[in-house]
């Protein structure tokens, strides 16, 4: 049994024991047979020397001759007897009905045993294999009865049970051939024994049958386990009682009466203690998971947010082109028409002052002056030509912008992607962390658990399984220097006081040097 330590205070949060596992995972440790048949007949055969398997098969074959002799018995006589007194119509018929009830019984213990050679039993099978034997074993002890008025003798009392002799003796050979192979495929079963004692159910009837009924309802394996955890609760109640007292059932917290309340469940102690902290770790696992699943949502809003924003780039810089080149074309157009109007304007007055003047001298001195002033006015369309050279190429700056502003939108977009990768590549990282953490637990409940099997089985004290439980904390949290483990941890998971968890530190540093390992 594994002695249940005193709970703490509600207060502190901690458990009295560490949780060994949850209850399905506990189910889930029950070792099952192994999954390849071949494997498990050849450690059946050679398990045994080459002396216990001749003994073997020399059992084995005078079992075979015995069951021939029985069954040729009981052919004779009971197909006699059912032709003589059982009404069959012939003698052919009455040995066809022996030959199928002993045929019968053969296959049923055929499969029985080859099943469980394959560790795969039939639990039931055996009744009817019971029932046709002891069909048999009548029909044999009938034919030995005697006949007419006579009444019985002592003769015929014998006779009956000599009938009867052979086909008992057949099926208690089976029965130990089945126990026997049992034992020899699954040792550690047998050991243990699955079924509860009879002298239990004679001493304690009702406290049998609620523990028989809690093996049967939760499936608990062997009725070791089922004593072991009633004998664990029964401890933890007193506990219960010495720290809150009678009223201990108001009193406790009801974290510390979970061991209790869920014992019809098939709980143990440890199981049920560890309800309230797994319970603590889903609810940390549900608000990791909406943690996550908000930040997911505001990286995806932050990507729609810059993929608006580039739209809305793109359109401003198509925009600003557009006004761009529709502004240079119409300055343009305005001034190519006014440097017309001007040219026009000024032939008109040189012709008028050529009509005016009436001399050619003077017509041809006004050409001159109005040929320089067309010169000046193509310079001044060239200036003006310049000029909406300049402003085509402000659109081309403005084009160029608008592109780099594009280029900037898309790098926006590349590095909050790149945000969202690197949230999820960290959630990733915490969940493989979480992950390798449960293993660790896991793996550290079962060295706990073995060592502790070990100390049950070496009977060691009080003392000596604190100083070993202090060691494996060293080893497990301190690579193995004590110095560095802190007594506050000592005491609070030993529940001493300061300087009993130094000398528990130092003994356990003795110990890890002569060489202790769990």
């Amino acid at each position: 049994m594994t002695m249940t330590t005193m709970p703490p205070d509600a207060a502190t949060g901690s458990l009295a024991k560490a949780p060994r596992s949850s209850a399905p995972a506990a189910r889930a440790a029950v070792p099952d047979a192994p999954a390849f048949v071949p494997e498990a007949r050849a450690g059946l055969i050679g398990s045994l020397t080459r002396t216990q398997q001749v003994a073997a098969g020399a059992i084995v074959a005078a079992a075979l001759i015995l069951s021939g002799v029985g069954l040729y018995l009981s052919f004779e006589h009971v197909a006699a007897y059912g032709y003589e007194r059982l009404r069959f119509q012939s003698l052919g018929k009455a040995r066809l009905f022996t030959v199928g009830v002993d045929v019968g019984i053969l296959v049923l213990i055929a499969i029985d045993l080859l099943m469980a050679w394959l560790r795969r039993p039939i639990g039931w099978v055996r009744y009817p294999v019971w029932l046709l034997t002891g069909a048999t074993i009548v029909l044999n002890a009938a034919s030995a009865s005697p006949t007419g008025e006579a009444g019985w003798t002592l003769t015929d009392y014998v006779a009956v049970g000599a009938h009867a002799l052979v086909p008992l003796l057949f099926i208690v050979i089976v029965e130990i051939g089945k126990t026997a192979i049992g034992r020899v495929v699954a040792p550690e079963e047998a050991e243990e024994g699955p079924g509860i004692p009879g002298h239990r159910w004679f001493l304690a009837p009702v406290a049998t049958y609620r523990l028989w009924r809690r093996m049967k309802l939760w499936e608990l394996p062997t009725y070791r386990q089922a004593v072991e955890m009633e004998q664990d609760r029964a401890v933890y109640r007193v506990l219960l009682e010495r720290k809150y007292g009678r009223r201990w059932r108001r009193l406790a917290p009801a974290d510390m009466r979970l061991p209790l309340i869920m014992a019809p469940y098939g709980l143990t102690v440890a199981e049920a203690l560890a309800l309230p902290r797994e319970q603590e770790e889903r609810e940390a696992l549900l608000a990791e998971s909406k943690a996550a699943a908000k930040v997911a949502a505001e990286a995806r809003a932050a990507e729609r947010a810059a993929q608006a924003e580039i739209a809305r780039l793109r359109t401003t810089g198509t925009v600003a082109a557009v006004r761009a080149e529709v502004s240079a074309a119409t300055e343009q157009a305005a001034v190519t028409a006014q440097a017309e109007l001007v040219a026009a304007k000024r032939a008109a007055e040189v012709a008028a002052r050529a009509v005016e003047t009436a001399t050619e001298a003077e017509a041809e001195a006004e050409s001159a002056a109005a040929l320089k002033r067309a010169a000046e006015d193509r310079a001044a369309a060239a200036v003006t030509a310049r000029r909406a050279a300049g402003i085509e190429k402000d659109e081309a700056e403005a084009r160029r912008r608008a592109a780099v502003a594009d280029e900037e939108a898309k790098a926006s977009k590349a590095r909050a992607a790149l945000a969202v990768r690197s949230e999820a590549e960290a959630l990733q990282a915490a969940a493989e962390a979480q992950e390798a953490a449960a293993v660790t637990r896991a793996r550290a409940a079962e060295i706990e658990r073995r060592a502790v099997e070990v100390e049950d089985e070496a009977q060691l004290g009080k003392r000596e399984r604190a100083v070993r439980k202090v060691a494996r904390m060293v080893l497990a949290e301190a690579d193995g220097d004590a110095n560095v483990l802190p007594l506050e941890r000592i005491s609070d998971t030993c529940n001493v006081s300061s300087t009993t968890a130094s000398e528990y530190r130092r003994e356990a540093a003795e110990l890890i040097a002569s060489g202790y390992r769990p």
